[in-house]
């Protein structure tokens, strides 16, 4: 097996070799003077296993070439099999025709991973399952919810009065999957979106009076709908509010709207590399997915059941 990290999270990537107890490849991945990618492997891959481990995240452009390239400089090495490992499946939110004259932008992706070169895919919670569909390669889809369900029992103790959330209709299945696997209640929160990063809450659906409540999402961007979905549950009746969320993107003044919003603490994954600014915000608690998404690599490497990490 052979481990191989761009530049979107080497944190990330570092902390998954230590687990894997497998070193990262030795490679340069690198720009020229006029920001154009480039990719030397320093060492022999040729008939390897080999996983490219590279979030989409911010500068989305920039990391989807840098594993555009990689996979392609693997391919062009004689590696056996290539395995792109997306923490964060970057262009997911464009999953749909929002309508006239737009693109499906997450197929666009797929299908450059794929002509790239790469055999395989493995990511961890597509904000929408079927993007599965769009690549015509075997695609791994990791769920957090057994991650962040131990952290929520190690950091809230008894779970009988506490409530998970979700912020829209669409996460109720994520969300289910949560409250069942920690044995709490659910709720939602209907909301109206009126733009891009822009939310209204309209009704809370379930009883929120005297709960400790968690909102549990996929995606937080500008935190606006997370902020305003916490704020509407405090006005309801919630003891506390928090938040657990995949995949912290945490763009612009994010950092800031959570710390003066009524939010106990919001907790995300590494699956993105957290700025300085994130860091320094004290609300803000990161849990590791490396022992998760070692876990899936090294069950792939040797042929194993993937699913069974959810059991």
């Amino acid at each position: 097996m052979k481990l191989l990290a761009g530049n979107s999270n080497r944190t990330l990537a570092t902390a998954i070799a230590e687990y894997l107890d497998v070193p990262l490849t030795r490679a340069q991945v690198r720009r020229f003077a006029d920001n154009e990618v480039f990719v030397t492997i320093d060492e022999n891959v040729r008939g390897e296993d080999v996983f490219v481990i590279q979030s989409t995240s911010y500068p989305a452009n920039d990391n989807l070439m840098e594993l555009l390239i990689c996979i392609d400089a693997l391919k062009r090495a004689s590696g056996r099999r290539i395995t792109a490992v997306l923490p964060y499946f970057g262009y997911a939110r464009q999953d749909r025709k929002t309508g006239g004259r737009t693109p499906i932008s997450a197929k666009l992706v797929a299908n450059l991973i794929t002509r790239a070169g790469a055999d395989r895919v493995l990511t961890m919670d597509l904000h929408a399952g079927q993007i599965q569909g769009f690549f015509d390669i075997p695609t791994d889809n990791l769920l957090p919810v057994p991650l962040l369900a131990e952290d929520i029992r190690a950091h809230y103790g008894k779970t009988d009065d506490l409530l998970i959330v979700s912020p829209d209709v669409g996460g109720v299945v994520r969300a289910r999957a949560l409250a069942n696997r920690i044995n709490a209640d659910l709720a939602i929160v209907d909301k109206r979106r009126s733009g891009p990063g822009e939310s209204e809450v309209m009704n809370i659906i379930g009883e929120v009076s005297g709960r400790r409540c968690i909102l549990f999402d996929d995606i937080v961007d500008s935190a606006g709908t997370l902020c305003n979905a916490a704020k509407a549950l405090s006005e309801a009746g919630a003891v506390e509010v928090s938040a657990y969320v995949t995949h912290g993107v945490l763009s612009g003044a994010a950092a800031d709207r959570v710390t003066a919003s009524v939010l106990k603490e919001l907790v995300v994954t590494d699956s993105i590399e957290l700025s300085d600014v994130v860091k320094a915000c004290k609300k803000i608690r990161a849990v590791s997915c490396a022992p998760l998404m070692g876990e899936a690599i090294r069950r792939i490497a040797n042929e194993e059941s993937v699913s069974k990490l959810f059991d």
